[in-house]
């Protein structure tokens, strides 16, 4: 862990040309270096805290000019890291920004790791670790609802109900604690029965209702796992060109073109679909075509949504329903393409496999049918047994994994109690499931916890 007496600096916007470029200094020496780089447009003694000055910045060293800036100093605590904080607003540019770094860094600060302004917010109090890690959620975020949740996480609306959990988890620990302290009193100790039907009622299913959310955050901040399958020069990569309106994959009329997977997102009324096009089902010709097989089966078993193209210019075959048979148990919907061609395609004698997804006609092509598919795929998961509501939910898998122990241990703790296990054992079952829900807001985060969540953080933030 980086020392807190370091003063860190990083640029916070991306470099390249732009109409504004943000370098941000944290740490004891921020107002120092400042002041020894900067001279304000009207002349001033102490530079105020929470204000904007007008002015320009100088190499200290050779006296020039180097650009006009805006300035801001934000005086510890009342600031994004609870240190002193600078913010410089300069033109962008890479040669620009890079020698205003560049002074910076000779006036004794050091560049800042990923996430480090946020790591030192979370050290110094200001945050825990559920509102850094939804700084994260908000960045990366693919919808307004998922925009939305990142933000009730960053107001601290998770926080609260692990806090909440630690709490009524305390009250029933206690209670134990005096049964161990004091077996003979009978005030203040819970009988084994209240204990069992508390740890159940205040612990244990709140608990899975949060994990059970997961599920439903993860698909609004991370979009909607879709995936497109079909038979090779079935017309998956004309409808992934169509959707977002763009060359994005390679089409030919020679089969088997795309091998890999070409992922991009789009938003259809708000809702936001990850859409993967994925290699044409047959028998593999070489070897890479083979792995691009192997990733189709792979991406098609983690899908959360499916778009099963079907070539109507061509009769069923193989391949075709052994697509439809691995696509049991999917949420999805069988996309019937080039309608603008002769009708080739026969379905009688396969409606069972046909009737478990809603259909769709459409011509990748020309675009008809385009809206109807649209429509199709909102009706599809907003309808379905698809989950899109949530409210406070496990944000993460490190959430769910400590929420999936937290449960592990409160069961555990229910069955000592009612089987008459020593209090001892129900209340060591108990501290572990206090710890458990600790690690999710930072309490008793590991250091190798912090430098995993704060690596992915970009530098500035």
């Amino acid at each position: 862990m980086p020392s807190d007496n370091d003063t860190i600096t990083a640029i916070a916007t991306p470099v390249g040309p732009a109409g504004i470029g943000i370098i941000r200094i944290s740490g004891l020496r921020s107002y120092e270096i400042a002041t020894k780089l900067f001279r304000p447009g009207k002349p001033a003694r102490d530079l105020q805290s929470h204000r904007l000055y007008l002015g320009h910045l100088h190499d200290p060293f050779s006296g020039h000019m180097i650009d006009e800036v805006l300035l801001s100093f934000m005086k510890a605590p009342h600031s994004y890291t609870r240190e002193d904080v600078i913010e410089i607003n300069s033109h962008s540019g890479y040669l620009l920004l890079s020698k205003i770094l560049k002074l910076i860094l000779d006036q004794g600060a050091r560049l800042a790791r990923p996430g480090e302004f946020t790591l030192r917010a979370f050290l110094n109090g200001r945050i825990d670790l559920t509102q850094a890690e939804a700084v994260i959620d908000l960045i990366n975020s693919q919808s307004e609802k998922g925009l939305h949740l990142a933000f009730q996480q960053i107001q601290g609306s998770f926080r609260k109900e692990i806090e909440d959990l630690r709490q009524k988890a305390v009250e029933i620990l206690a209670h134990a604690e005096v049964a161990i302290d004091f077996p003979e009193e009978e005030t203040g100790i819970i009988s084994r029965e209240d204990a069992v039907t508390r740890i159940e009622k205040d612990l244990i299913k709140p608990v899975e209702n949060l994990i059970q959310a997961h599920v439903r955050k993860r698909i609004w901040v991370d979009g909607i796992n879709t995936v497109i399958v079909g038979r090779v020069n079935a017309g998956k990569s004309s409808l992934l060109n169509r959707l977002l309106n763009e060359q994005r994959a390679i089409v030919t009329s020679v089969p088997g073109t795309t091998r890999d997977i070409i992922e991009s997102t789009i938003t259809i009324e708000g809702l936001p679909l990850r859409l993967m096009d994925t290699a044409g089902f047959r028998q593999a010709k070489d070897e890479v075509e083979k792995i691009g097989v192997d990733l189709t089966e792979q991406k098609l078993a983690e899908a959360d949504f499916l778009l099963v193209v079907i070539d109507r210019s061509r009769p069923l075959n193989r391949d075709d329903l052994d697509i439809i048979a691995q696509s049991r148990g999917k949420k999805g919907l069988i996309v019937i393409n080039k309608i603008d061609l002769p009708n080739r395609l026969e379905m009688e004698g396969e409606n069972e496999g046909f009737s478990r997804f809603p259909i769709v006609e459409i011509s990748a092509l020309t675009g008809r049918g385009l809206d109807d598919l649209r429509k199709a795929i909102v009706k599809c998961l907003l309808e379905g047994d698809m989950d899109m509501t949530t409210s406070h939910a496990a944000a993460n898998l490190r959430h769910r994994q400590a929420l999936t122990d937290a449960a592990r241990f409160f069961k555990s703790a229910g069955r000592s109690a009612g089987e008459d296990a020593p209090m001892e054992i129900v209340a060591l079952e108990l501290k572990s499931g206090l710890d458990a829900l600790g690690e999710i807001i930072g309490e008793t985060a590991t250091e190798d916890i912090l430098d995993s969540i704060f690596s992915r953080f970009c530098l500035g933030k």
